[in-house]
């Protein structure tokens, strides 16, 4: 086995040594050596890729098309993301230069990041956020500005943004938008959009919006997006993984005016060269006909969220009500403390439930735990029903 040189030993490239691992994998993949966990951590749905798309896939590879696609993309792919957006939000991508295929919505991200930022420019953030934005925007040369949002119940509000901008955010380059939101399951309405949009077109930034979750809102509230209002400065992150069971396919895309996406059509093609043949194929496959594949995932979860809602509600736990995504962002009861990580740990270690630390989503998420509902029903009763004993234990100790 080799050894690295000692000599190299301290030239490693610094800037990614100073980013952390992800705090919710090294978590999660802590506690699952506690047998019997009930794992609520990870943002994977249980659900499988349906049929149709598998045999899209298959039938491809059958045919031999297993030679380099397209930098941007293939053909199929990019007419179906395109007529998915103007079908979902009413906004016009052409195939030909305003799209380009990912591998999956992460990569999207780095892609779309290192395309807008020069070194030290600052990325106006949300938070709570899934923690992984931090490293990215590291990486890429930029600096996150947290923005704390729960005391507007988990919203940016336009307020907000501008009071951020006025000082600590201050000639900031992007805003990163996740909406809906991992972790706390809000949906931003039309309005809050459009204030949203006049200061972001206000202070010349780039609007990066992650739409991963778009198709799975629930209790009738409608998906609207910043392309919608300020097409001329938003760059569409979205992507597979969620609405239709496709995690480990990778497979996603970014959208927006063409005379970016030369520049960002340039990045992922040194990243990555392209993305698979019949990957993007099966993607094709989904998005053409699959309103009713990601239906049926809605109405699936939607249910799952009313059991897992409440249970934690009935024990003590309160949360902004969840809107889409398949997350519940609920704050620890207060006889419990403030401190998530400990909470998280005696609750996988006493109750076996493993349940995400709300401080590994940044500011704001301290006193918060995350639960994924992307699990079956069978596990989130039991899940119920252990924390429900595991409050029980602890009132009747005090």
């Amino acid at each position: 086995m080799p050894t690295l040189a000692k000599s190299l030993s301290n030239t490693i490239n610094k800037k990614i040594n100073e980013i952390p691992k992800s705090e919710i994998r090294a978590f999660s993949n802590k506690i699952s050596q506690i047998p019997g966990i009930i794992k609520l951590t990870v943002g994977e749905p249980d659900l499988h890729t349906p049929e149709r798309i598998k045999r899209a896939a298959i039938e491809d590879i059958k045919s031999d098309d297993s030679h380099y696609a397209p930098e941007p993309g293939k053909k199929e792919y990019l007419n179906a993301v395109s007529s998915y957006l103007e079908d979902s939000l009413g906004v016009y991508y052409n195939p030909a230069n305003e799209i380009c295929a990912t591998v999956g919505v992460t990569a999207a991200l780095n892609v779309a990041l290192m395309t807008v930022l020069n070194p030290g420019d600052k990325v106006i953030v949300p938070t709570p956020v899934w923690g992984v934005y931090f490293g990215i925007i590291k990486m890429a040369g930029g600096i996150p500005i947290e923005v704390e949002t729960s005391e507007d119940n988990f919203i940016l509000t336009a307020d907000h943004l501008k009071q951020v901008m006025n000082n600590e955010g201050k000639g900031a380059k992007a805003i990163v938008l996740t909406d809906p939101s991992n972790p706390t399951g809000r949906v931003y309405d039309k309005e809050e959009l459009e204030q949203l949009s006049q200061v972001i077109t206000d202070y010349n930034l780039f609007a990066l919006s992650d739409e991963i979750y778009a198709e799975l809102t629930y209790n009738n509230k409608k998906h609207y997006s910043l392309s919608q209002i300020i097409p001329e400065r938003t760059l569409i992150l979205s992507g597979l993984s969620k609405s239709f069971a496709m995690t480990g396919w990778r497979i996603g895309y970014i959208a927006g005016p063409a005379e970016i996406m030369k520049t960002v059509v340039k990045v992922s093609s040194f990243l990555i060269t392209s993305v698979t043949d019949n990957v993007q194929i099966a993607a094709a496959k989904a998005l053409e006909d699959g309103e009713q594949d990601y239906e049926e995932a809605r109405a699936i979860y939607e249910k799952r969220l009313h059991i897992i809602q409440t249970g934690l509600e009935k024990n003590g736990f309160t949360m902004a009500t969840p809107e889409g995504a398949f997350y519940i962002f609920a704050k620890i009861p207060e006889h419990f403390g403030s401190d998530d990580v400990a909470f998280a740990t005696d609750l996988a270690n006493k109750a076996k439930v493993g349940v995400v630390p709300g401080s590994y989503f940044g500011e704001g998420g301290e006193g918060y735990v995350r639960l994924s509902y992307a699990s079956s029903e069978e596990h989130l009763r039991m899940a119920v029903e252990r924390i429900t004993n595991y409050v029980d234990d602890v009132l009747d100790k005090e």
